[in-house]
């Protein structure tokens, strides 16, 4: 993940004076939901997701961030009522670093990562010596390296859990080396390497050619990272959290995914 400059305070500023939502223990079902979400194409897919909830009678108030920092944050603060935009082992590294009590109740989508290379054409032509790039944040980095691992190019120690790093490698039969880069980074320092390791919405910002120079991906089944809808701890069981993922789970946000990612993310409900 790549984080940016615009904090917190700038996406809260939106905000405006919604009105303040029930919270656990109060009767009333809350008639406006604030939902965090990362600016950029899911606004685009969360404008669809809130007519659906309209329609069942739930206004949702979208507040766009750009730091994937923040919208734990502001949800764990009751800024937020719900937010979209993690994978499990994210969420657990926030909630462990920070305490938050924050779980998931519904599954949005999955955004694959895979194996590029402009250099060799299939994942056995990688030769020996050669240099892979990965994103350099924990989660990330593990997602990376434990992706290799199911290649069959390294072995990563079990006692690492989801988030390896290079010093986890116990076994590296080809000599790889591993090249940590920023998220937004590695996929144009493709041309320079041997492959990498890349988001495929990041591949797609950066020109890779993600049918041509893909040679290994990640499959959706069992997948720790899928992305989903979360809610403070104490909301999890609210009437209102149903709604709120039932109105995502319509045959016209799933078809608005397809359109606005271009087939760089899978719809992940069945």
């Amino acid at each position: 993940m790549s984080f940016s400059v615009l904090s917190r305070r700038s996406a809260l500023a939106l905000l405006g004076s919604a009105p303040l939502l029930c919270r656990a223990g109060q009767a009333a079902t809350p008639q406006t939901l604030r939902i965090g979400i990362m600016s950029g194409e899911d606004e685009d897919v969360w404008r669809v997701t809130a007519e659906n909830a309209a329609k069942a009678g739930l206004t949702l108030k979208i507040i766009p961030f750009t730091d994937y920092n923040a919208p734990n944050e502001a949800l764990f603060e009751h800024e937020l009522d719900a937010n979209a935009f993690q994978h499990g082992p994210f969420l657990k590294a926030q909630n462990d670093a920070k305490n938050f009590h924050i779980v998931p109740v519904g599954d949005t989508y999955f955004a694959p990562i895979g194996l590029y290379s402009r250099r060799w054409k299939k994942l056995a032509d990688l030769p020996q010596n050669a240099t892979i790039g990965v994103p350099n944040d924990p989660s990330n980095e593990g997602r990376a390296l434990l992706l290799l691992q199911t290649l069959g190019l390294l072995k990563i120690s079990k006692e690492a859990g989801l988030t390896p790093t290079a010093l986890d490698i116990t076994e590296n039969p080809r000599n790889i080396t591993i090249k940590e880069l920023d998220a937004g980074v590695v996929g144009r320092a493709l041309p320079d390497l041997d492959g990498a390791i890349i988001n495929t919405d990041w591949a797609k910002k950066a020109g890779v050619d993600v049918e041509k120079e893909r040679i290994g991906q990640e499959s959706l089944e069992h997948n720790p990272y899928v992305c989903f809808i979360a809610v403070n701890e104490a909301d999890q069981k609210a009437p209102w959290v149903q709604t709120l993922v039932t109105a995502f789970h319509q045959p016209n946000v799933r078809q608005s995914l397809i359109d606005v990612y271009h087939g760089a993310i899978v719809p992940a409900w069945s």
